[in-house]
Formats: structure tokens, C-alpha cells, sequence
């Protein structure tokens, strides 16, 4: 026993047994270990260790998942000293970071040093391994997901080993762990490209549902960046087109960021939400309401102060990415769907697309597509709404996002995916004896 505690002391492990909770509540875990290692070398031996006492091992990011890709009852790796930038190479246009280190740092840090990524998520609270990890993604016509913005990384195995991915060096690896699930080891450090830092001009504009499902494939093609947000129970939509500029900068006021962003977006739509929670007959007239309050805007400012946003909303969310030729008329099966229910909906359903990418399980794999993403208010019912825009996004060939609420199994995915063996075959050779399993991934990849 004495040795025991020994060892778990010098690799960052804790006696005592811990529980975890994600961000929006609907996920929790209870560890036999919690780790927190230091290095890569500690992480290594916090690996070795399990596999000698018969532990999984699961590595947690920030929370921001609504899956249950993280839990186990085993080892429950928390990186959060495993953090910072290793390294910027300039002339390769690269960045490499450890993998417990949050997008919000990395971005402010790359601003500082007159750099970026090209394309971003919504939220910078998730740590980049988790992130790319589940396949964490933005809007563009020409860029795609954080982790098709990986150039490199590093892994360490089942057995502790220490593996090295690029395109040139272990590529089979590399095209799948991209977006691995936490299935095929734990992300030590990833490299992403970067390029000098630019500004782009953002433009929110209010328009009816009609005429943005009528004009998406020329809102997508006109502009770098576009997405836009459908208000249940209206026809009411809010637009965001954000395109590269030569400048003037010109950002929010201070004042006017806060109060729309944090105010209204945060503050008062918590409140809304509250009382729909209490009063579900009202949502419909909160919808219309929250709808008309968001009035068009134009501001000018560098990229991650223009692609993020603080959300502090709580809520369960699903998110399905369609082939994007399918988008619209999913979106209007959607309304219809909610239209002719008595379903009471109060969050706005988000729509994004990118373009295809080469990663293994990523949800736009070898296809251009589409999110469609439907939210409920924490607390509130779900299940119905979801099962129900469930069966149509599956309908239209949809890929549920990884980090997101879903049903769909293995037998699902191997359908939905055209190299879904390929990556299934790569696990048995990197972990098999499933040393990185739980239910949540013998679920969907299958024993």
C-alpha cells in the first residue's frame, strides 16, 4: 500500500476518488484515480500504471462536451498542467501547444505575437485536445474545423509510448487521430498552423426564415464566413457574415459589446429562459421577443474577437452535420416538425457549414456539409424535440457531432462513414485491450 501511494504521488495521482461533472450538467463521473501530470513523461508512467492495475483511462478537457466520451471509472487524467506553447515556427506557419491548454489562452497568445488560426469555434473555453478531440468546428466556405487545421501531434499509446503524427510521419494515425474520440491514446501536444494575423469585418443582420433558406447556397458562397440562427415559433432569423478585410479596425465599443453580448446574449436571455422553464406557455411569445431584440450590427476586429462569444446560457445540446446540398430542405423539415407540434422551444437553432476534410471520423469527411444544432434550455424537457429532429437529420444522411447528445451505434456509424473500419482497425492495433474504453465508445465504435 505504502508503495502504492508512493507511486501515485510521483506521478500526479490522487488517492482519493473524485467525481466530475461537464459543463452543462447532464454528465458526470466518479473515478477510482484522478491524474494530474506534469509532463509527458509523467503522463506516460500515469499509463503504464493503469494497464498495470487493470484501470481504463480517459482523459477530461474543460467539460464543454455533452457526451459521455470522457467518463470512466478507472483513471481520470485532468490536464491542466499540461498547458502553454512549446514552440512557434515562423517560417512553417506552425504553432505546437500542450494539449490541456485552453483555446482562449492559445488565441490571445497568438494575437499578442501578431498571429492566428484561419478558422475558429464559437466559444474558447475548451482545451485544444479536447476540442479537435470531438471535432469541434466554426462556419466557412474555404476552412474547415479546428482539427483540419492540425498539422501535427503527438499521442501517447496504450502502452505508454510516445507517438509522433504528421502527414509524413505515422500518417495512418495521423488522418484518424484528428478527431480520435480519446480512442486511440492520449493527446500529449498538437501542432496547428497558423498565418499572420488579420481582421475581419462582421456583419449581423435580422431576415425572415424564408429568405435565408431561399438564398443559403449564395449567402455561403458570397461570404468567408456565414451562418445564422432560426427562432422557433417565429419566422425570425439572425445572420452573421464575417469577411476578411484590409481594415480600418474598427471593433465594438466597450460599452456596446457589453451589453449586447453579455447583457441581452447572456444576462437576459437567461432570465427569458428562466421563465419559460417555469412557464412553458410563454415561449412562444419569449421566442418572438428574443428574435426582434437582436438588431443588426458592424464592427471590425481580429479574428477571435469576431469568431467567439462568452455563452453562459446553460444548455443540453444535439448537433448533426447533413451533406450541405441537404441543409435547407432539413432545416424546413425541422420547422415544419416544430411547427406542428406542441413542442415549446425557447433557444435558437444554429446553422453553420464547411467544407470537406480528409480526417478519418470527422463529421465532413470526404463531404462538403451543414450543422444544424437544436439547444434546450438546462432543465427543460428534451428528449422529445431531440428524438424527433434525431430521425430527420439520420434521414438526410447525418453525422451527429461527437461531442453532442445522439443515439446512433456502431452499426450507424459504419454506414455513415466510409473509412469508419479503417479507424476502428487502428484501434485494435493501438489500444487492444481497450485500455481507453467506456460505454460511451463501445457504444458507437463497437466492442
Amino acid at each position: 500500500m505504502e508503495t502504492m501511494r508512493h507511486s501515485s504521488q510521483r506521478y500526479g495521482q490522487g488517492e482519493n476518488v473524485g467525481s466530475w461533472q461537464n459543463w452543462a450538467g447532464n454528465v458526470t463521473a466518479r473515478s477510482a484515480r484522478d491524474a494530474r501530470p506534469a509532463s509527458v513523461e509523467e503522463l506516460r508512467a500515469v499509463v503504464r500504471q493503469a494497464a498495470e492495475d487493470g484501470l481504463a483511462v480517459k482523459a477530461v478537457g474543460s467539460g464543454h462536451s455533452f457526451s459521455a466520451a470522457a467518463v470512466t471509472d478507472g483513471v481520470l487524467i485532468r490536464p491542466d498542467r499540461l498547458t502553454g506553447i512549446r514552440a512557434i515556427d515562423r517560417a512553417a506557419g506552425t504553432v505546437t501547444v500542450e494539449a490541456g491548454t485552453r483555446l482562449r489562452t492559445l488565441n490571445m497568445a497568438l494575437a499578442q505575437e501578431g498571429l492566428s488560426l484561419t478558422n475558429m469555434g464559437d466559444i474558447m473555453e475548451q482545451t485544444v485536445a479536447g476540442a479537435t478531440s470531438t471535432g469541434t468546428h466554426g462556419t466557412g466556405r474555404d476552412s474547415g474545423a479546428l482539427s483540419a487545421q492540425i498539422r501535427g501531434l503527438e499521442l501517447v499509446t496504450a502502452d505508454g509510448s510516445l507517438l509522433t503524427c504528421s502527414r509524413t510521419e505515422n500518417p495512418e494515425v495521423f488522418a484518424a487521430a484528428r478527431i480520435g474520440l480519446g480512442a486511440l491514446g492520449v493527446i500529449t501536444a498538437i501542432t496547428f498552423a497558423v498565418e499572420p494575423l488579420f481582421l475581419l469585418s462582421a456583419r449581423e443582420e435580422p431576415m425572415t426564415f424564408d429568405r435565408v433558406t431561399a438564398t443559403f447556397d449564395e449567402l455561403h458562397a458570397d461570404n468567408d464566413h456565414f451562418e445564422f440562427y432560426w427562432f422557433p415559433h417565429t419566422d425570425n432569423c439572425i445572420t452573421l457574415r464575417n469577411n476578411r478585410t484590409v481594415g480600418p479596425h474598427a471593433p465594438l465599443g466597450r460599452l456596446r459589446g457589453w451589453f449586447e453580448d453579455e447583457f441581452l446574449a447572456n444576462g437576459v436571455f437567461q432570465a427569458l429562459n428562466s421563465v419559460g422553464r417555469a412557464v412553458p406557455s410563454a415561449v412562444p411569445a419569449i421566442a418572438r421577443l428574443a428574435s426582434r431584440s437582436l438588431a443588426g450590427r458592424t464592427y471590425t476586429d481580429i479574428p477571435y474577437k469576431v469568431f467567439t462569444s462568452p455563452r453562459r446560457v446553460r444548455m443540453i445540446e444535439m448537433e448533426y452535420a447533413v451533406p450541405r446540398e441537404a441543409a435547407v430542405d432539413t432545416l424546413r423539415e425541422l420547422k415544419a416538425m416544430v411547427d406542428r407540434s406542441d413542442l415549446r422551444i425557447s433557444f435558437p437553432v444554429e446553422v453553420r457549414a464547411v467544407p470537406a476534410d480528409d480526417i478519418t471520423l470527422s463529421t465532413a469527411s470526404e463531404r462538403d456539409s451543414a450543422y444544424i444544432a437544436v439547444h434546450v434550455y438546462r432543465g427543460m424537457p428534451y428528449r422529445r424535440y431531440f428524438t424527433e429532429a434525431e430521425r430527420i437529420f439520420a434521414a438526410h444522411d447525418g453525422r451527429p457531432h461527437w461531442g453532442k447528445l445522439h443515439t446512433r451505434d456502431a452499426d450507424y456509424f459504419a454506414d455513415a462513414y466510409p473509412r469508419f473500419a479503417e479507424f476502428t482497425a487502428l484501434r485494435d492495433r493501438l489500444d487492444p485491450d481497450r485500455r481507453f474504453a467506456n460505454p460511451y465508445l463501445r457504444g458507437v465504435l463497437g466492442d
